[in-house]
Order: structure tokens, then sequence, then C-alpha cells
């Protein structure tokens, strides 16, 4: 096959290859020539070409999470590798595994003047899984080594190849096992574009780690989830499909128990408790809200999958703890309520059959008590929605009332995500959101990624301020004709208006919410996306059917709605259900 003839590009390729890391998303640049031209030259690899690296690193990332396999990312020296950290925190937290290969300078030209050259060696070490920085070829310009930097001169090519080795084989681990994004940083001498021939043969063998194996619950665990009267089930983020219908149903039809899911839990049953913060903010504003506290307070809870939207929740938790909570499932489990008890690794659904099949169902009040206020809420919810005007608050009700075939919904993060957890969804959608930073900075460029290898068509819903920071992402030739985006345009930030600090003064408009002008339209043209628009509920219902048939393109509708009174409408809505 046609390779760089530098060893170190050689030697990484061939890892890649070995590992079955087949696609790799590549910024342009010249340092990080040897790779690029290998990459691409070898038919096994399936590479992508994205100018920007921030919205390359997310790309990856939504690819990443559909193909659920690691994802490389690839680019030059220099300041560009810092605009993958966005993506890379996200990954961290989200444990996604990426593979960001960043090409750089040799070491004697760091910090003597040399352009594009930073201190590129453990740059993302506060949110990475692992950091390799790999030796530079003594025996590839060798001529240069001995003018500038004889010393290194002292190692021999076996002795650096051996050290690279190692440190790939670490970075490869920790991406496989722990599923969280590693660095392999590769310095490179010119010259940068030579080629030559190698048999397929030479790829080197490193074992694979396997991940652990499930834990199991004793005797008392089983007996104390068994007798305990108040089970709460707390679902973050979690890949669709990822857990058992068989075990949700068998949970729900226990009395003892409550599940509390978010869209992003991809996880349905009608006994499920889907709008967390309606049966939470009732709670707030009621004149015995100690006496309903203790009575949703859990005698044990039980979490798995990612990171929680509801603020509401954790508060809640916090402040009522459960005796005993556990974590199933993932590399980590996160403390979030500060009253973890025991984290059990391995597959959830063999936890889950190992706890229920050893459970009987015990006489208890706590889910039919609070199933008769979600009955009340969902009730007052449909008679608001009737009293109503246009605002944020509709727009996304009539939205999810439409969405009712099978999609890949991503929603930015913000306003939109906690809209969303308003209303029911569909079972046929598959729902993502970037929570493990909860930036708004990636959230279109995931999708757009993500849609490259999805199973159905996606859509994107996103706040103005969201799509405008991220329009980079469709700067490419990958968006699908099935790829759709609607975006929330109330003008600016309308998040700030619902929190603490908003007083409607110059200041808040403009440091705070940013308010703006800007419209979709231009950018739809540029990047060849169909324009829908709706500024009232007449238009957006008579619009959104279009919309979402349209089959030619790509397609955004972007729904504007009315800075002042989104706040208002929303929080009214929580004293009316209450």
């Amino acid at each position: 096959m046609k390779i760089s003839n530098i060893p170190s590009a050689q030697a990484l390729v061939k890892a890649c290859k070995f590992y079955g890391i087949e696609h790799i998303v590549i910024s342009p640049g010249s340092r990080n020539a040897p790779l690029t031209i290998s990459f691409t030259k070898d038919n096994y690899f399936t590479c992508f070409s994205i100018v920007d690296e921030r919205s390359a690193a997310f790309f990856a990332l939504g690819m990443a999470q559909q193909l659920v396999k690691p994802v490389a990312i690839l680019c030059t020296s220099g300041s560009a590798l810092l605009n993958y950290y966005p993506a890379i925190a996200e990954a961290f937290y989200s444990e996604v595994p990426i593979l960001a290969l960043t090409a750089d300078r040799p070491p004697y030209k760091i910090d003597v003047g040399d352009g594009q050259t930073i201190r590129q060696d453990h740059v993302f070490h506060r949110h990475i899984g692992y950091s390799a920085n790999l030796k530079i070829d003594v025996d590839h310009a060798t001529d240069r080594l001995q003018r500038y930097a004889p010393n290194y001169l002292q190692q021999t090519q076996e002795q650096v190849e051996d050290y690279n080795r190692q440190e790939t084989a670490k970075a490869f681990s920790v991406l496989f096992k722990q599923k969280l994004p590693v660095h392999i940083n590769i310095p490179f001498e010119e010259p940068l574009y030579g080629i030559t021939t190698l048999e397929t043969k030479d790829v080197p063998s490193i074992s694979l780690v396997k991940p652990p194996e499930t834990e199991v619950f004793s005797k008392d665990d089983v007996a104390y989830w068994s007798k305990s009267q108040k089970k709460m089930v707390l679902v973050g983020v979690n890949a669709p499909n990822a857990v058992e219908q068989e075990w949700i149903d068998k949970l729900a039809k226990d009395p003892s128990v409550v599940i509390f899911t978010e869209t992003t839990s991809n996880l349905h049953h009608p006994n499920c408790f889907y709008s967390i913060d309606s049966i939470l903010f009732p709670i707030e504003k009621s004149s015995n809200r100690t006496e309903l506290s203790e009575m949703l307070q859990p005698d044990i809870l039980i979490t798995f999958g990612g990171l929680v939207v509801s603020k509401k929740i954790k508060a809640f938790l916090r402040e009522y703890q459960p005796k005993k909570h556990w974590h199933l499932g993932g590399v980590k489990a996160n403390d979030t309520f500060f009253c973890l008890t025991r984290h059990l690794k391995g597959n959830v659904n063999s936890l889950l059959n190992q706890l229920i099949s050893n459970t009987k169902y015990s006489t208890s009040e706590y889910y039919p008590f609070w199933s008769l206020k979600r009955q009340a809420y969902q009730q007052k919810r449909t008679t608001y929605l009737k009293k109503i005007p246009f605002s944020d608050f509709k727009a996304f009700s009539i939205i999810f009332s439409h969405l009712n075939s099978p999609k890949q919904v991503h929603l930015s993060n913000s306003s939109t995500v906690r809209y969303a957890q308003l209303f029911p969804v569909h079972k046929d959608l598959e729902v993502y959101c970037n929570r493990g930073t909860s930036g708004i900075d990636g959230s279109s460029s995931t999708a757009v990624g993500a849609a490259v290898f999805a199973q159905k068509p996606t859509l994107l819903i996103t706040g103005d301020l969201s799509f405008l920071y991220d329009s980079n992402a469709f700067w490419n030739h990958y968006l699908r004709k099935d790829f759709k985006v609607i975006v929330i345009n109330n003008g600016g930030g309308g998040i700030f208006r619902i929190l603490p600090g908003f007083d409607g003064s110059e200041t808040f408009s403009t440091y705070f919410e940013t308010q703006h002008k800007y419209a979709a339209t231009h950018l739809c043209a540029h990047y060849g996306l169909e324009y829908f628009s709706a500024a009232d509920e007449t238009t957006l219902l008579n619009n959104i059917d279009s919309f979402l048939d349209w089959e030619n393109s790509p397609a955004l509708l972007e729904i504007f709605t009315p800075t002042e009174e989104n706040n208002k409408i929303l929080l009214d809505y929580f004293d009316f259900i209450s």
C-alpha cells in the first residue's frame, strides 16, 4: 500500500487499521500531511474533510455516537488542535471515544520563534483519557537533527519506535476500555510529503482490552430493594435501545417504583414520568411542601445512563436524599446527589435482570399517588395550551405533536432541551443532546456528523444563538437530503429571561440575552438548505408538515417567537399547573 515514508506515521496508520478505526475526519494543513496522505491512500479508511477544527471534532463525535466505536480526528500544528477542545471535553464527560491525532513541530523548534508552533504536549490533560506524546523519528531528516538537535541521535530508531509503540498501545487501551477521548501528538520534521510502498502484513499485533464483567447484587441488596416501599429510578442520557423494554415494563408494573425519565433517556412506558419538573414545581409552590417532599423522598434511588438535565431533581435529591443510591453500568458513576453508596459496573440489562427477577412486588402507594399528580398536571397543561398566545412554549408543543414517524432528533442545549422535557416524545424518535458539558457550541456539527451514519432521517432542533454560533457545521459536502433543522428564533438567548438575573435593562439585553435581528435565510441559501418559516400558530400548523415531508434537499424551518412574552408564558405554566 502507498503510505508516508516517515516511520511514526506508518506505525500509527497501521495501528489504527489494526484496531478497526476506519473513519478519519481531517482538517487541512501541511504538518499533518504524512498522516493525511497515508489515510487517504488506503481504501480501508473513509476520510472526511472539515475545514473548521472545532466543527470537525463535533462532527466526529456525532459519528462515533452513531457507530458506537471510535472515530479519529486529524489536524495540523499550532492553534488548530486547540479548536478541538470543546468537543474533547464533551466526549470526556459523555464517554464518547474520540482519537485526536495532532501533528506537531519537532520539539527543538518549540518556543524558539518558529511559526505555527505551540506547546502541544498534554494540552488536553484535564479532559482526556490519555495523552501520548510520541518521539520524533531519528532516521528521517537525520541531517537536520544532526545540525540542530544532535542529542536526539543518542537514541536509536528502534528505541524511538519501541517507546512510541508502548505509548500508542496505552492510548488505544483507554480509548476502548474506558470509552474516553485520547490524544496522540506526533512530531514530524520536513520533508513531509514523501511516499513509499509497504506490504500490509507489517500491521503490528496489539491485544485489545476486554470490558469489565458485570457485577452481582448480593442477597442483602435484593432484600433491601424488595422491602423498600419507595423506589425511585432516574434515567439520564441513554442511547436508544441500550436498555431492553422488558426491564422497563417490569419496573413500571411495580407500585413501589416511580421511574423518572427525560427526553434524552430514550425510554418509553405509560407509567414513566417524562416531565420531571412538572412534578417538582408544584411541590415547591405547595403550602405543604415539606410533607409532599418527604412523600416523594425515595428509600432507594437507582440511576443509570449519563447526565441528567433537570436542575430541579438534582436540588430535590440533594435535600431529600435516599438512604441508598446505586448507579448501574458505565465506566464511572457521578455522585450528583452526594449520597452515592454503590456503583455496579457492567451491563445494565444484566444488572436489572438480576434485581428484578428476584424481586416480589410489594404493596405501596408510591406510584399510585404520584400518578394522580401527573394526571392532574397533564390535564392542566392541555387547558393552558388552549389559552396562551403563540410563543416558544406553544411552538414546542406543535413541533413534538407532529413528530410521529421514525427520526433521529438532536436537541441543542439551553432552552431547547429544557422545553423538550415538558412534552411527550413519540416512541419512534431517537433523541440526542450534548449534555456532557451542555454547551451550545457544537450541537449542529454533532447532528450533521451523526446523520452521516444514521439509520433514520435526522432532525436538529436548535435555538437561534446555537445555530448561528455553529453555522460552520453546514460548511461541508456531507449533508444528507433528509437532514432537517428547526430553528426557534426568539431574538437572543431567551433562557436568560427565566433566570434570576433578568431585569430588562439594556445591559441585560446586550450582555446576557444578546438580542439580535438575524435570520437564517441567507445561510440557507449559502449552504443549499430549503427555507421554511413561521411567525404565528396558523402559519406553523400550515407549514410544518410540508417541511417535514420535503425530500429534495436538506431543509430548515425557522420559527419566530415573541422575545418579551416567552419567559412569562413559561413561568406562568408552572404556576398554572400548581
